[in-house]
């Protein structure tokens, strides 16, 4: 898309250049034909033209001469034209000399924040840059003047180029990665704590209901052996009673047998 709107930009300009040096030729042209006809070496241009029911005489020398005065108008005002030419052009030009020095710019920086460029001197620094963009192969047909400014941009940047250099970037890089590595697992840990959680809350909810259900259990049969607690105290005092009366009277009957 760049390229064809460069190759459309330049046949507008080459087809504005024409236009310009035929008006400029048509204008002499003409301002020469009537010079020569109002001297009488040529002839007027002969129309035959009507104003109403009447003819009008000499038309042709009035349409002559408003042509002539017409293209002369046309001729005064082409220099205005050509100076908004030559404005479009600069800044056309200023725009692509912008882009290459941002170009070469950028590849000088990209050199420094790689640590290719070793000088510490201003001069000796901005010289390293220069031959540095001369022997790159995307910046052969810059002017030597743009290589130079792009040289000077990256030798005031070189504190920005150590301070964002290839190798610190990279480790800045590698330690936000282990710090995102670190928070993946630290949620993945979460989360299977959380599942953790959850299973032993169910579990200890489950051992309360067990619970309360062995409660509820114990209870009922507490009061089942409560119930049957009095008749099996009624059913053991019966034989001893018997037992006790058998043996008194036993005992009351020794002591005559003992007198005889």
């Amino acid at each position: 898309m760049a390229a064809l709107h460069n190759i459309t930009l330049q046949c507008q300009n080459a087809f504005l250049r024409l236009t310009f040096l035929l008006i400029c030729m048509a204008a002499l042209l003409a301002v020469s034909a009537t010079l020569f006809s109002a001297l009488g070496v040529l002839p007027w241009l002969s129309m035959q033209a009507g104003l109403g029911n009447g003819p009008v005489t000499d038309a042709g020398m009035f349409i002559q001469i408003g042509l002539t005065a017409l293209i002369l108008m046309l001729a005064f005002y082409l220099p205005a034209n050509a100076r908004m030419m030559a404005l479009e052009n600069n800044h056309r030009k200023f725009a692509l000399n912008m882009h290459d020095i941002a170009e070469a710019y950028q590849m000088a920086h990209a050199a420094d924040r790689g640590g290719l460029f070793m000088m510490s001197s201003e001069f000796d620094a901005v010289k390293e840059r220069m031959a540095f963009l001369r022997q790159h192969p995307d910046l052969q047909s810059l002017e030597p003047e743009i290589l130079e400014l792009a040289a000077q941009m990256s030798q005031i940047s070189q504190e920005l180029a150590e301070t964002y250099g290839d190798a610190r970037v990279e480790r800045a890089q590698m330690f936000l990665q282990q710090r995102q590595e670190e928070i993946e697992l630290f949620q993945q840990r979460l989360g299977e704590a959380q599942v953790i959680q959850n299973e032993l809350r169910q579990w200890t909810r489950d051992v309360e209901m067990e619970e309360t259900i062995a409660k509820s259990q114990l209870a009922r049969l507490r009061d089942e052996l409560f119930e049957l607690l009095p008749e099996l105290s009624t059913q053991l005092h019966a034989p001893r009673s018997e037992k006790s009366s058998k043996a008194s009277s036993v005992i009351a009957m020794s002591p005559p047998r003992a007198a005889e």
